[in-house]
């Protein structure tokens, strides 16, 4: 699924910590990034969350319930 106008970069991480399963962010040269892993959320996003916005990402989830986690603070924000 890609996600796109997160401006609240910590509500978006404590979803993250809320989901069960893998949850994967995948880069645009077609790596996996394990995003519920704190220090692959700090040191390899950190360019991205340093200007407290992320226009666009590519995330899989290996749960479905973990999607709709997602997609509803999408919905709520």
């Amino acid at each position: 699924m890609k996600i796109i106008g997160i401006t609240n970069v910590d509500k978006f991480l404590a979803v993250l910590d809320k989901c069960q399963g893998k949850i994967e962010l995948v880069t645009s040269e077609g790596d996996r990034l394990n995003l519920k892993s704190k220090l692959c959320q700090y040191l390899a996003l950190s360019k991205i969350f340093s200007e407290a916005k992320i226009d666009e990402i590519e995330i899989i989830t290996s749960e479905p319930e973990d999607a709709k986690l997602l997609l509803e603070y999408l919905i709520r924000g």
